[in-house]
């Protein structure tokens, strides 16, 4: 049984919400503003909140920018605010999903299932990788080259290891885009390159990444496999 964190104002709505994902086998606990889905938060695991981004006191922005700072829960956010200047924010502050109001109950029970099933292979994947120098510390979000670390972003840090672990493919902008935003992004595949940009700043002479002129990106194959614990 996962236990839910929901995060939601409206009570209507947080008693929908609860009737319903109790329904489908799942534990749930309420909160009805910021400071009091922090503070439960705080006091128990969670393998998932639903976060409302309209909420008193602190603002679901702020409460997930807090939580991630912490921790890699799975978060779904839930909001009236559809634009995609909204949308990008919030997944840039890594949300998992992002479902605007109204939305359907039972497309959001399959969301909250995906992400469940996302984040339980997510435990079981390796936790170190290497290729050549640089060496990717999954749980700590680092990078180091040799013993240096590399003070990369979440965003660089998610653009490098999904390049490593699909060496020799070539990943275009949008299969980037698809996999680490989890949104469908129009005419914004240019934040990919931004990224790449500064991304071979800091890797510096260690900068194995090869642009695919008018397709994407790709690093290539070691002759000798990489390790992976």
């Amino acid at each position: 049984m996962s236990r839910i964190l929901i995060v939601e104002d409206d009570f209507a709505i947080q008693a929908l919400l609860h009737d319903f994902i109790e329904e489908a086998g799942h534990s749930v606990v309420l909160a009805s503003d910021g400071v009091e889905a922090l503070s439960k938060y705080t006091e128990q695991e969670f393998d998932l909140i639903l976060l409302d981004l309209m909420i008193p006191k602190i603002d679901g922005y702020g409460v997930c920018e807090v939580i991630r700072q912490r921790s890699d829960v799975p978060i779904i956010m839930l909001t009236a605010l559809d634009s995609e200047e909204d949308q990008i924010r919030g997944l840039d502050l890594q949300a998992d999903d992002y479902l605007t109001k109204p939305f359907s109950v039972p497309v959001l029970l399959r969301k909250i299932a995906a992400v469940l099933r996302r984040s339980a292979k997510k435990d079981d994947a390796p936790q170190t990788m290497r290729y050549k120098d640089l060496t990717l510390d999954f749980d700590g979000y680092k990078a180091y080259r040799g013993q240096e670390n590399l003070e990369l972003t979440p965003r660089e840090f998610e653009i490098l290891r999904e390049l490593l672990t699909h060496r020799g493919r070539i990943l275009t902008r949008q299969n980037l885009l698809q996999t680490l935003w989890k949104y469908e992004f129009f005419g914004e595949e240019r934040i990919i390159d931004t990224h790449i940009k500064n991304l071979r700043k800091k890797l510096g002479t260690a900068d194995y990444i090869e642009t695919i002129r008018g397709v994407g990106y790709c690093i290539e194959k070691e002759e000798e496999k990489p390790v992976i614990r």
